[in-house]
């Protein structure tokens, strides 16, 4: 049996936090690549996709665990390991070709060597032409195109693509990807293996002979699919659709207890809370209960209908389910019957059946509310409760949380909020 380009064994990586304690990113880490693989890292933003693809890279260290490379301990950037970034990362004051050379200068080749490599991958990835052109005369499909040869100049085992299509529009990322896999399918691109960190299911569907499923906070691989589709890949193929199905129903399915079983997730005061707005929130709801759903929809169709990708529906799904006006099961989404009564409802009678909902079910917005009308001023500093969240989760999730309930309750005239003074107050509510 080939030993595995990558194997990665019980990776753990956690960030120091301001009172002492310790932020986990990512906990017991299982992963091999093997020669021949598209390997995709499929998760909600913050699951720890990107920091593992650092990890791989050689970019920091873990906190425990072991990355081994061709059967040597990652501790550095290894050569034959290369990474495609999302925002391209191009120097604007260099041409296609001294872009694509710097990474073969580092590596300290002859010149005549440099210049044939980088024509050579400029020519295979589709810019023979633009070589003298400059980033700023390249549209975005052409800069990424830069960013793929200068990974590709250097002939690595191990190609690393960190969400490499989502900052292009749709037809251009369909565009690249095509290509890129026409070229993997031909064996004409110096790779062996590659690992692709995105939230796009269709995408991973798409390309990935296995698709690893990350849970968030901490990121833990929660299910290993492999997808035994031949290439090409047809979008509106039945076998085709029933994946992305599988990925929706893996993707939103609950971690079921004795006492759960049956129930919808029930959150904290401590539970991190999606960026949703109201608004979205409100017009899911009526596009639930609007023909041709009548109430319930399939979470691709849905995500088809409304040309959202799963990292922008599922949270205001989920929001919708812990608000208790939808229910998730098996990849489908339906409205209960509050959320039938919310839809039906004009703007100030869904202000008051949200507010309820509201403090019935998201324990913090009931918990600031409880504050204020304990204070003799009805008045609390933002500091308050965002030092209390940030004893339970980052800073960072600590932010989005507490604008994330400011953001629910003022839609719900639960309390007011002045981003001026950064206080919290009653000065609204009745």
């Amino acid at each position: 049996m080939t030993a595995a380009l990558l194997d990665i064994h019980n990776l753990r990586q956690s960030f120091p936090r301001a009172d002492g304690g310790e932020h986990l990113v990512l906990d017991g880490v299982e992963l091999a690549l093997n020669e021949g693989q598209i390997v995709g890292l499929l998760g909600r933003t913050g699951s720890g996709k990107s920091t593992l693809l650092r990890l791989i890279a050689g970019l920091a260290q873990p906190t425990g665990g072991t990355v081994t490379y061709l059967g040597q301990t990652v501790n550095a950037p290894a050569p034959g390991i290369a990474m495609v970034f999302q925002s391209f990362a191009l120097f604007p004051w260099l041409t296609v070709l001294e872009n694509v050379q710097l990474g073969l200068e580092a590596l300290g080749l002859p010149l005549p060597e440099i210049r044939k490599r980088a024509l050579a991958a400029i020519d295979l990835i589709g810019l023979d032409g633009y070589e003298s052109a400059y980033p700023r005369e390249l549209s975005g499909g052409m800069r990424q195109r830069v960013g793929f040869a200068r990974a590709l100049v250097v002939h690595p085992n191990i190609l690393l693509m960190d969400e490499p299509f989502s900052a292009l529009d749709v037809l251009t990322a369909e565009t690249l990807r095509t290509d890129f896999l026409e070229l993997w399918g031909e064996g004409k691109l110096p790779i062996k293996g590659v690992i692709l960190v995105t939230h796009n299911i269709e995408e991973a569907v798409l390309m990935c002979d296995r698709i690893l499923l990350f849970s968030s906070n901490p990121g833990r691989i929660i299910s290993d699919i492999a997808v035994d589709l031949k290439q090409p890949r047809n979008r509106l193929d039945p076998q085709f659709r029933d994946m992305v199905e599988k990925i929706y129903v893996a993707m939103t399915a609950r971690k079921a207890t004795p006492m759960q079983i049956g129930t919808v997730p029930t959150a904290t005061i401590t539970t991190v809370l999606p960026r949703v707005s109201a608004n979205l929130m409100a017009g899911l709801v009526e596009t639930l209960a609007a023909a041709p759903f009548n109430g319930k929809a399939d979470l691709p169709v849905l995500a088809d209908e409304l040309a959202m990708e799963s990292d922008e529906l599922l949270p205001v799904a989920e929001s919708l389910q812990m608000l208790r006006l939808a229910e998730i099961e098996g990849g489908d989404i339906k409205l209960t019957d509050i959320g039938r009564q919310f839809a039906e409802m004009g703007t100030d009678d869904r202000k008051r059946l949200f507010q309820r909902q509201l403090l019935a079910y998201v324990p913090l917005a009931a918990h600031v509310r409880h504050v204020l009308q304990e204070r003799a001023n009805h008045v609390a500093p933002k500091s308050r409760f965002l030092d209390e969240l940030e004893d339970h989760m980052s800073t960072e999730d600590a932010e989005h949380t507490l604008r994330a309930v400011i953001a629910w309750g003022r839609f719900g005239e639960v309390f007011a909020y002045d981003d001026d003074s950064e206080t919290f107050s009653l000065e609204n509510p009745s």
